[in-house]
């Protein structure tokens, strides 16, 4: 295999995996958010506050991942 196919592998795995488990960590994360607010439905302020900062750190993991895809392939 040459570099360029290489890279169009590594690339690709990148981004496969770069969004993959961070959209698994976003659906678990909304799953016991909504869990938690049928449990506790006054706690709704607070639950949603903390599952919205922890969405936001797991999105910027898989934006992490696209710049790491961009510079192997572009590099």
């Amino acid at each position: 295999m040459d570099i360029e196919t290489i890279r169009m592998i590594v690339t690709g795995a990148t981004i496969v995996i770069g969004t993959m488990l961070p959209a698994l960590a976003i659906g678990r994360i909304g799953s016991t958010a909504a869990e938690a607010i049928g449990r506790n439905p006054e706690a709704a302020a607070k639950v949603q506050t903390a599952m919205i900062l922890a969405i936001a750190f797991a999105e910027a993991l898989a934006i992490y991942a696209l710049v790491i895809a961009l510079i192997v392939k572009f590099a």
